[in-house]
């Protein structure tokens, strides 16, 4: 994709404000899966935090570095190592002296299509924070939520001051989701929704994507997308043994073919945890209702 055609072109290495305590800087890797880009956030003044660093892009490193010039980056935080999500943390790092902390490190072979490139195999983090930890700085308070389902060492990441979540990829701002196995598990993941659900936020900030103002109602209507695609597995391995290929054609009738594959990792997750709750069973290469 050519970056001066895309309708966000403009925005790239730009350093735009989203709150008070808020600033975001898109990296230039729109693709299929990442909309219009990583989002790279700023939290603070002065002294701020960085959250989800970016792909290992140089011109999207720079940008950023000159965007703070004059401030001082205390913690380069990680929701979770996918390669468009933390290989800037060690430059930005070197260039800062910022400690990088969030999520544990995470990499895994796969044996399928993915979402994205894979698990970043050098992140390695100064501190690994657990659900509930804080990390904080002048007039900010950044505090670990976490949601495996999209990874298992999936954090969000709750700003107590503007009741703001900071979400990852376990809520987009403009697509549902991919749960991939093996590492992606759709019984955690929807667990990981229930657990946002009965949390009090405002507003939500995805990587990728737009804020998110009615977080609790989108939530809702996550979960009840969720339950709507087990629902159309069950009906259709109702009326015979379906290879997962099969089931993708028919559910994902209506979305872009190159999204196939992706869509066939979620269908393989809703179809791991189906087949541990005993409703289907594999079938050689198909599956049936159990």
């Amino acid at each position: 994709m050519d970056l001066k055609d895309h309708p966000d072109s403009a925005a790239y290495g730009r350093l735009d404000s989203r709150s008070p305590l808020v600033r975001r800087l898109l990296a230039p890797n729109p693709s299929p899966f990442t909309f219009t880009g990583t989002g790279t956030f700023v939290v603070g003044h002065g002294t701020v935090a960085v959250i989800d660093p970016g792909p290992a892009d140089p011109a999207h490193v720079a940008a950023l570095l000159e965007a703070l010039a004059g401030e001082t980056v205390s913690h380069i935080v990680v929701t979770h190592t996918h390669m468009d999500h933390s290989p800037a943390a060690p430059a930005i790092q070197a260039a800062t002296g910022a400690m990088i902390v969030g999520c544990a490190p995470l990499v895994l072979s796969d044996d399928g299509p993915r979402a994205d490139a894979g698990f970043d195999p050098s992140y390695a983090p100064d501190r690994v924070l657990a659900d509930g930890e804080s990390i904080a700085g002048p007039g900010w308070t950044l505090t670990a939520v976490a949601t495996p389902g999209h990874t298992s060492n999936h954090l969000c990441f709750a700003l107590a001051e503007e009741k703001a979540l900071f979400t990852g990829d376990h809520v987009m701002g403009w697509s549902t989701t991919v749960v991939a196995p093996p590492d992606g598990d759709m019984g955690d993941y929807i667990a990981s929704l229930q657990k946002l659900l009965d949390r009090d936020d405002a507003v939500y900030h995805p990587t990728h994507g737009e804020p998110v103002a009615e977080p609790q109602r989108l939530v809702r209507g996550l979960i009840t997308h969720r339950r709507q695609r087990e629902g159309q597995i069950l009906k259709l391995l109702g009326e015979g043994d379906k290879p997962i290929a099969e089931l993708v054609r028919i559910m994902y009738a209506m979305v872009d073919k190159r999204l196939h594959p992706a869509a066939g990792r979620s269908v393989l997750a809703h179809l791991f945890d189906l087949q541990r709750r005993g409703q289907v069973a594999a079938s050689g290469d198909a599956w049936r209702l159990a």
